[in-house]
């Protein structure tokens, strides 16, 4: 599983999916902290660029973030609560 060194955003899809989501990147970034977080390639011909999803828990509550791994750096792409789906694959609540 990748687990990245340093974590990075674009501060402008940052507050798109703030105002989105709900969720600041700063704070989802701890997703990465979680032991038993599940880390799937999520990569698709068109993004261009190799993808995983990571579902994990911060304080209690389940989150997906989604991220392009960069070397030794995680930029993360999206960032919001996981849906009732991803939290029974998850095995959760």
């Amino acid at each position: 599983m990748f687990t990245p060194r340093r974590v990075a955003w674009h501060d402008a899809n940052a507050e798109a999916h703030h105002g989105k989501h709900g969720v600041l990147f700063a704070y989802a970034a701890r997703v990465f902290r979680d032991p038993a977080r599940v880390d799937l390639d999520v990569s698709r011909p068109e993004d261009g660029e190799a993808r995983r999803k990571s579902v994990g828990t911060i304080e209690g509550k389940l989150f997906v973030v989604v991220y392009a791994p960069q070397g030794e750096t995680a930029w993360i792409i999206s960032a919001r609560r996981a849906n009732a789906k991803e939290t029974r694959a998850y095995g959760y609540g």
